[in-house]
């Protein structure tokens, strides 16, 4: 590394600490802490004068005292409630775009949540106006400059509150992404394929999920730039990148589009599922009976994860692979509704790990959380790089066996429709 290179370093270093340190107080949040100054000298006042005076003259003293609080109030032209109505009402007329019944759902649901910890940040916001401030920097993507002008604060303020904010809906993560059990799990169930036998009973092997991954783009960590990666800044989504430039987020979604898993690593973290895969051998109760995931090439081939075929020459290992494409539309879709919903997802400008991670995943949990509301957004589906090389991935004998019992089964029915 070079000393330009040292210095570009060192200069992220010392923006990122002044970022989450200090930001000079924006007019309205100044006019606020004046405000709340005044008030407390005035509170001070009044109980020292209330300590030396007996009960009939205290009454007396009491009216005095906010006859004189309001003069001072109508003469400084400021109250200690305007800012806070400013808040109130600013806002939501500027930011209609986040929905507000939204809004409101997410913020009732943290405050049933188990966690009671008090929000980050020095401004007194509300809970709805801090879930307002933090669905607009994940929906759109806005600057802290432009949101701190928005809702009077300073951008580091901002910078702590929705990080914070993030931190609690993290804590949502196990009620929101659930790998679902027993009759939940029956009932999420959906046909690989549809045929059926004479008496109407399904034949084809059902399908829980569909297993997947796609990548976030962030900044570098500080210490981690050089030449290469300076042009991986530009270049995030290429082969040159440097693979820490992104963390790759591993889902697992149903026929809904709802995530059941959600795994968040470093880019250079290349998994492919064999952490999930040893779950499922380990807790075979979390699959019920004869059903399976799909997955594309390159994650394992076991008999509860079921993937294409890399080398189809024949005509039933290529219908075989046409089925399961059909299904990874599903989860190519939910990503899609997911980037499109959450803009910020596009490119992350954190070069902290662990903060990125507690977005993305409240991105993941917030997604469910809409669904849950019905509020359906459809995104456009784009081609993304392959993030697993194309290509077998680790088999095992028994799911060989199955993917071919499987194909089998398709085959034939394929060819009984066609005569």
């Amino acid at each position: 590394m070079d000393v330009s290179d040292c210095v570009l370093s060192a200069g992220r270093a010392v923006l990122d600490m002044v970022e989450r340190e200090w930001q000079p107080l924006s007019p309205g949040e100044l006019e606020q802490r004046l405000d709340q100054t005044v008030e407390e000298i005035l509170e001070a006042d009044l109980l020292a004068k209330v300590k030396t005076l007996s009960p009939p003259a205290l009454y007396v003293q009491l009216l005095q005292s906010t006859a004189d609080m309001g003069a001072k109030v109508l003469h400084t032209g400021t109250t200690t409630s305007r800012p806070q109505e400013e808040e109130t009402a600013e806002p939501w007329e500027q930011l209609d775009a986040v929905d507000s019944a939204a809004v409101k759902y997410i913020a009732d649901l943290l405050q049933s949540s188990k966690s009671r910890a008090r929000m980050a940040g020095r401004a007194r916001l509300s809970l709805s106006h801090t879930v307002l401030l933090s669905l607009t920097l994940l929906s759109k993507r806005v600057s802290y400059r432009s949101v701190s002008r928005r809702f009077h604060l300073e951008k580091g303020n901002i910078h702590r509150i929705f990080f914070s904010f993030c931190e609690r809906v993290n804590m949502l993560e196990e009620k929101q992404i659930r790998w679902p059990v027993g009759r939940e799990a029956v009932e999420a169930l959906f046909p690989l394929f549809s045929p059926e036998d004479e008496e109407g009973v399904q034949k084809a092997p059902q399908v829980l999920g569909v297993l997947g991954c796609t990548q976030i783009p962030i900044r570098l960590p500080i210490g981690k730039h050089d030449v290469e990666s300076t042009v991986a800044e530009v270049k995030r989504m290429k082969k040159e990148a440097h693979p820490d430039s992104w963390l790759n987020l591993e889902l697992v979604c149903d026929h809904t589009g709802h995530f059941l898993h959600c795994r968040i690593s470093k880019g250079s973290d290349m998994d492919r599922g064999i952490t999930l895969r040893d779950k499922l051998k380990q807790h075979p109760e979390l699959m019920p009976p004869g059903s399976c995931l799909v997955a594309r090439a390159g994650y394992p081939l076991t008999t509860q994860i079921l993937t294409p075929y890399t080398r189809s020459h024949s005509l039933q290992e290529e219908l075989f692979n046409k089925t399961l494409e059909e299904h990874f539309q599903i989860l190519d879709q939910a990503v899609a509704n997911l980037r499109t919903r959450f803009q910020r997802l596009r490119y992350l400008d954190i070069g902290n790990y662990e903060r990125a991670r507690a977005v993305v995943l409240t991105a993941c949990v917030l997604h469910n959380v809409f669904l849950d509301m019905g509020q359906v957004i459809q995104g456009e589906v784009k081609k993304e790089e392959p993030i697993i090389q194309e290509g077998e991935g680790e088999v095992d004998d028994e799911g060989v066996c199955r993917r071919d019992a499987i194909s089998d089964l398709l085959f034939k029915s394929f060819d009984s429709e066609r005569t």
